[in-house]
């Protein structure tokens, strides 16, 4: 059953979703919850909880969207970028992706950026501003080796693989 934290099987019955709990503190009980806006979405929409101008040629502001959670240990959170706010207006979010951890319990804001070299871009109280994913996470065991085992990429760093 969806939000008890068990998988359930897709509409199309061959896959398996999980379904992570996440409690939601409505920090503005008038905007909605994050939501999906198809079924099998990745992303649930977050909402600007202010109004606020994007100025042109790089103006930028850090947008709350009215919501803090209690994301499970083992699970994180990832804000992504809108990608009709980027191709319509050049509205993207930076340092995306952003990461939300499990153990953080303030308000979301989302640091929303404006590209476009001439026209501002305005943001609305309740507008759609970013996506908001769940994953899982692992953490990691960091031990110092003297070497690394060798891979077929070895080194080969940015723009190793061509344009």
């Amino acid at each position: 059953m969806a939000g008890d934290g068990n998988a359930e099987a897709n509409a199309g019955g061959n896959a398996e979703v999980q379904v992570v709990r996440v409690p939601v503190k409505r920090l503005d009980p008038d905007l909605p919850l994050p939501s999906y806006a198809r079924l099998h979405d990745a992303g649930a929409d977050l909402m600007a909880r202010v109004d606020v101008v994007l100025a042109p040629g790089g103006g930028r502001a850090l947008v709350p969207t009215g919501i803090a959670l209690a994301i499970p240990p083992g699970w994180a959170g990832f804000v992504q970028p809108r990608s009709g706010l980027a191709l319509r207006h050049g509205v993207t979010c930076l340092n995306t992706p952003g990461l939300i951890d499990a153990g953080y319990r303030d308000e979301l804001a989302v640091l929303l950026i404006n590209t476009d070299p001439t026209t501002p871009y305005q943001v609305e109280r309740g507008d759609r501003i970013a996506q908001l994913v769940i994953q899982r996470v692992g953490l990691a065991s960091f031990t110092p080796v003297p070497s690394l085992e060798a891979s077929p990429r070895g080194t080969a760093g940015f723009g190793s693989t061509g344009r």
